[in-house]
């Protein structure tokens, strides 16, 4: 009984794969559409919360700068995914100076502080470069694959569980196992991809690749310099990233010289 439970489990894993737009073998244990589905019921309840605290920024300038480069990202992603025509795109900008970050998850809907503009100092270009990375996360299902791996961290434990003399070390074990061979290797793959695609977008829709190093540049400053040691970190460290991204500079200019701007996609603001 026991043997045909793990067997069983692993026969689910193997079969739930799919594969990334680069080519990357990705866990699926949920859909793409019904982490779009989840997405928007955890996206609507959030930005209720924000509402109710007054934390939703309402500014014309922000808001139209925010809208007009992301609209150019939505408009090159629509282009090179179809799919995504009929996802809702939206942003909510945040009233958190503190919080250096953005978000973006499945389905379009997205998330941006304004920690991020008054730490960070953003100019257009880099401020394109991290939408489009957030928005390449959702077009490369990465949503649906963390919730898969979180499904598979559980669905591992109890199998473990169930077969162990002892349970408590077991499930212990398994978790860790969990994250070890599915997050940290999925994860540091997914902000790779993500990096690659996002840069792509905002080259096509008119912004200059070379913010992508600039802007992980202000990041990495903003840190303090300091980052987990690499093996643990479910980003590439500082170093490897501007390097990989300088490297992919001349290619990703190719792809529009003459740095022309992409039309502007609706994208509602979240107010």
């Amino acid at each position: 009984m026991k043997r045909t439970l793990l067997l069983a489990v692993v026969m689910t894993l193997i079969a739930a794969c799919a594969t990334s737009p680069t080519g990357r073998r990705q866990l699926m244990l949920i859909s793409p559409e019904a982490a779009i589905v989840e997405s928007k019921k955890a996206y609507l309840s959030t930005v209720d919360e924000l509402d109710k605290e007054n934390k939703l920024i309402d500014d014309p300038k922000m808001a139209d700068r925010v809208a007009t480069i992301t609209g150019r990202l939505v408009t090159v992603a629509v282009q090179k995914f179809p799919a995504s025509a009929k996802w809702e795109w939206s942003v909510a900008i945040i009233d958190d100076p503190e919080t250096v970050n953005a978000w973006c998850m499945a389905g379009g809907r997205m998330a941006v502080y304004t920690g991020l503009f008054e730490k960070l100092k953003l100019t257009d270009d880099e401020f394109a470069q991290i939408m489009g990375h957030e928005i390449s996360h959702a077009l490369a299902n990465h949503t649906a694959e963390r919730m898969s791996r979180a499904m598979a961290t559980s669905v591992g434990v109890v199998a473990v569980g169930v077969a162990s003399e002892n349970k408590i070390a077991a499930m212990g074990g398994a978790a860790m196992a969990a994250k070890l061979a599915l997050e940290l290797p999925n994860s540091r793959s997914a902000e790779s991809e993500a990096d690659r695609i996002g840069m792509q977008l905002a080259t096509l829709a008119g912004f200059d690749p070379e913010a992508a190093v600039t802007l992980w540049q202000k990041m990495g400053a903003a840190g303090g310099g300091s980052r987990p040691p690499e093996f643990l970190s479910t980003h590439p460290a500082p170093t490897n990233r501007e390097t990989e991204l300088n490297a992919m500079i001349p290619a990703m200019r190719d792809l529009n010289p003459k740095r022309t701007k992409a039309p502007v996609h609706p994208v509602e603001i979240v107010r």
